[in-house]
């Protein structure tokens, strides 16, 4: 793995005529690409004329690396960087690459403390995790476009016993607000973790967000606080949308959302993000 600090040619390349370029965090899945998968004509062209205009374009998804690659070739972004796992991989882009990345960071955890508290309290919920090397262990046959790669069947112990980028945990039995109730009554300690949309928790190492990766990134091209924009729907874009300069949320986005956010747009199905990327130009 590369340090994000270290000195390279391409790093100083990052640095040059960064003063009055835009770093732009974007999110995925319903900012995007709506809840089916879709990237519309408007945010697409939207999105590769602001990397045209040569500002510092990146994804900031919770999805793991292989899910977000054809996102990233979607839009064409060649060079520059990107956040995966919710904040636990950094990737550097660059097309003369043999894979067109490398990956700058990983952030990695022991699972099983938050693992053991969460199945004595949810027994019947499925679990997923990503390991260091990139496979994704499963209970229960689960699976998820978000993986980016198929799931490998194994035993809760197999899961408690792997080092871990992201885990993620399902119930089909249980609403939204009941499964926030039993997370909040676990407390799980040592660890970052957003619920979504439905029962659905995503867990990463300690501290470790979309915002913090995205810090570092910043802070590696040396772009002012006040020249950067992030747009997200997620429970888990909260971090970011207070960190960026300008954070806007998408409409359709929950309450709590809204409230870290300087701004709303569109919905996805209204191509919120599409409105955004343009007022950039």
């Amino acid at each position: 793995m590369t340090s994000l600090t270290a000195t390279s040619a391409a790093g100083n390349d990052d640095r040059r005529n960064t003063h009055d370029k835009l770093m732009v965090a974007l999110d995925v899945d319903g900012t995007l690409v709506n809840h089916d998968g879709h990237m519309s004509v408007p945010v697409r062209e939207a999105a590769q004329a602001v990397v045209a205009a040569g500002h510092h374009v990146m994804i900031a998804t919770g999805r793991s690396l292989k899910a977000t690659l054809p996102i990233i070739e979607h839009i064409g972004i060649d060079n520059g960087y990107a956040v995966c796992c919710n904040g636990g991989v950094t990737l550097r882009l660059d097309s003369g690459l043999v894979d067109g990345y490398e990956i700058l960071h990983k952030a990695t955890f022991d699972p099983g403390p938050a693992l053991r508290a969460l199945r004595q309290q949810l027994p019947t919920a499925k679990y997923a995790l990503e390991d260091e090397d990139g496979n994704f262990l499963s209970t229960e046959r689960f699976q998820d476009a978000s993986f980016g790669v198929e799931a490998i069947g194994v035993d809760f112990q197999t899961m408690l016993d792997a080092t871990a980028v992201r885990v993620v945990v399902f119930s089909a039995e249980n609403t939204p607000e009941e499964f926030d109730a039993a997370i909040r009554h676990i407390g799980l300690d040592g660890v970052t973790y957003s619920v979504g949309w439905t029962a659905w928790l995503d867990i990463a190492a300690a501290g470790v967000t979309k915002a913090s990766a995205l810090e570092r990134i910043r802070g590696h091209l040396d772009i002012g606080t006040h020249r950067t924009v992030a747009v997200g729907d997620g429970r888990n874009d909260i971090e970011m949308l207070n960190w960026a300069g300008r954070g806007v949320a998408m409409g359709q986005a929950p309450v709590e959302v809204i409230a870290a956010a300087d701004e709303v747009t569109k919905s996805v199905f209204e191509d919120g993000a599409a409105h955004v990327l343009r007022s950039l130009l």
